[in-house]
């Protein structure tokens, strides 16, 4: 006999799948969604995946994911698709990507860059080393940061 885990479909809202597994809760503390908000949250983590092995799939009811929101996303989980519900339906489905450029999302590790400078009308601008393991390098001093440094500035805490 399979055995199948259901989660009930939403009205209107995103479910964020094919999340990197374990990595559910840093998107909903990214997204600063704790639960008291009074929204539906479903959170499911570590469910096999043809595509991933295991993966994390979070569904939020009444929240439709703003752009910035979504670049942030690919950052934690590159691997994530995020669909649109409307009236039970999808009606948009978005596979994220990292950018080849981060602009102006996170801090440079380094003290000295220029990004880091008190009155220096500078955004931080990375350019992407790679993707899986994430690292990101600095434009204007090279200093490098990896997923967890990324993970750890937007969302508040370590991997």
């Amino acid at each position: 006999m399979e055995r199948e885990l259901r989660v009930s479909k939403i009205a209107e809202g995103t479910v964020i799948d094919h999340i990197d597994a374990g990595r559910a809760l840093y998107v909903l503390k990214m997204l600063g969604l704790t639960g008291s908000e009074g929204l539906t949250i479903a959170v499911v983590m570590n469910v096999p995946s043809k595509k991933l092995g295991r993966k994390d799939i979070v569904k939020v009811e009444g929240v439709i994911l703003r752009g910035d929101q979504v670049s942030k996303i690919a950052l934690i989980a590159p691997s994530a698709t995020i669909n649109i519900i409307r009236n039970y339906e999808v009606v948009e489905k978005v596979k994220v990507s990292v950018p080849p450029l981060v602009e102006g999302l996170l801090r440079c590790a380094n003290p000295s860059c220029i990004t880091n400078q008190a009155g220096e009308p500078v955004r931080s601008r990375f350019h992407v080393v790679s993707v899986r393991p994430l690292r990101l390098r600095c434009e204007y001093c090279g200093a490098e940061l990896s997923h967890e440094d990324v993970v750890s500035q937007l969302v508040g805490g370590r991997e």
